[in-house]
């Protein structure tokens, strides 16, 4: 997995070490940098705030670092910022992105976040791929999370805190994210889900 020594709190890895950098982080050095700037916050006064340490932010600005999905958003939030105003390309419409941000142990396993809009802080639309038998263990999202999950294809099973929901092609779950969760590929085929995530 991602080495996260440089991350205050734990929290799930971007994409697995074996994996090229993921497309998330590509816009994350320079946003942090303008962001931090108009904020008139020093890399120490963002680390304090937001929980990550001064040598990821470092690391972070000079494009030497991976971080967490939690991590980013822990600096949004220490910035006022969104999520996506950290990851997107600067002149990037938030109704139409690309933004592949975790890469599974398969090749067929990938999570892509397609768009976001406003809601008390945002609203994020992601496309996600699970290669037979694989998973993704999340963190839990901020309080007032909650994520709508519709599987398009295959079967995905949904751990948390209180058990599990197994879903087939066509079905869908409503809960809060602001828990420990998986996604985890029970089946022998691929499978895809949408997931929208709201604050």
């Amino acid at each position: 997995m991602v080495h996260m020594d440089d991350v205050a709190h734990p929290a799930e890895p971007a994409h697995p070490a074996h994996a090229p950098a993921s497309d998330v982080l590509a816009h994350v050095g320079a946003n942090l940098r303008r962001h931090r700037g108009a904020a008139g916050l020093s890399q120490a006064a963002l680390a304090e705030r937001s929980g990550v340490s001064r040598r990821t932010i470092i690391k972070l600005e000079a494009g030497e670092a991976n971080i967490s999905l939690s991590g980013l958003d822990r600096l949004a939030e220490a910035l006022g910022v969104t999520f996506v105003d950290l990851v997107a390309a600067p002149a990037a419409s938030h109704l139409d992105l690309h933004e592949v941000a975790w890469r599974g142990s398969s090749a067929d396993s990938v999570g892509v976040l397609r768009a976001s809009v406003p809601a008390r802080q945002e609203a994020q639309l992601w496309v996600w791929t699970l290669g037979a038998g694989d998973r993704y263990d999340a963190q839990p999202d901020p309080d007032g999370w909650h994520e709508m999950v519709l599987v398009t294809e295959g079967s995905v099973r949904i751990e948390q805190e209180g058990g599990h929901t197994d879903l087939e092609a066509g079905q869908h779950s409503v809960c809060s994210s602001a828990q420990q969760y998986a996604y985890v590929n029970t089946g022998t085929t691929t499978a895809r889900f949408a997931r929208i995530v709201v604050s």
